[in-house]
């Protein structure tokens, strides 16, 4: 999760000013917050998170202690391919997190037959991979998704209207999926050649080569 702090300065017997810091890391900015109230200078120290609520040193640094054994610092990779020949659809994710004080990486792919577009097979590609993070438990956590379709992307950021009613719905869909597990979305839209894993995975689909696999990362 990542934080801003506002922070209470006061010299002594001098001055006070208010400072807000850029987004950190909420274990970096623990850290820092530390170090200011060790010099016994910092007045005061509170955090926001994304949606501006506010933790104190106390409740943040419990949050993280909390989810060290629960999957967390989760990133999602999604892509879907679409075969007009076949109509089958390849859906792809590839879920990086951290557990335990360790790394892992998930890859699933699905083949699905009941899609009639790119931008469905897309839209399904990250519903699926919300499917996963139920399954792993992931809940109540910030998540970046990643992928390569602007459509999905743009739709679900708000910066693109989504008229087409087969769209709208799977748009609905994942807000729901995403209200149920409370999960926060930070959507990140990348060039297809930096999603190479989630699309091959898609392909790979396509090509009835079903992949399942869960390591550790080095």
């Amino acid at each position: 999760m990542d934080v801003r702090m506002e922070i209470v300065y006061h010299v002594p017997k001098g001055p006070q000013a208010n400072f807000t810091s850029d987004g950190l890391h909420a274990s970096q900015a623990i850290l820092i917050a530390e170090d200011l109230l060790n010099t016994k200078r910092a007045q005061s120290i509170n955090f926001l998170d994304s949606y501006n609520t506010e933790w104190t040193l106390k409740e943040l640094k419990e949050y993280m202690k909390g989810i060290q054994t629960e999957p967390h610092n989760v990133k999602v990779y999604f892509d879907g391919g679409f075969d007009l020949g076949t109509k089958n659809s390849g859906l792809g994710c590839a879920i990086y997190y951290d557990q335990n004080g360790k790394s892992f990486r998930l890859r699933k792919n699905v083949l699905v037959h009941e899609l009639d577009t790119n931008n469905e097979a897309e839209y399904a590609a990250l519903h699926n991979a919300l499917l996963e993070l139920d399954l792993l438990g992931v809940h109540h956590l910030p998540v970046k998704f990643i992928g390569d379709s602007q459509v999905v992307i743009n739709q679900l950021t708000g910066e693109w209207p989504c008229l087409e009613e087969s769209l709208a719905k799977w748009a609905d869909r994942i807000d729901e999926k995403l209200i149920q597990l409370g999960i926060q979305p930070q959507y990140h839209l990348i060039s297809r050649k930096d999603n190479r894993e989630a699309d091959r995975l898609a392909s790979q689909a396509l090509n009835n080569i079903e992949i399942f696999s869960a390591s550790e990362v080095h």
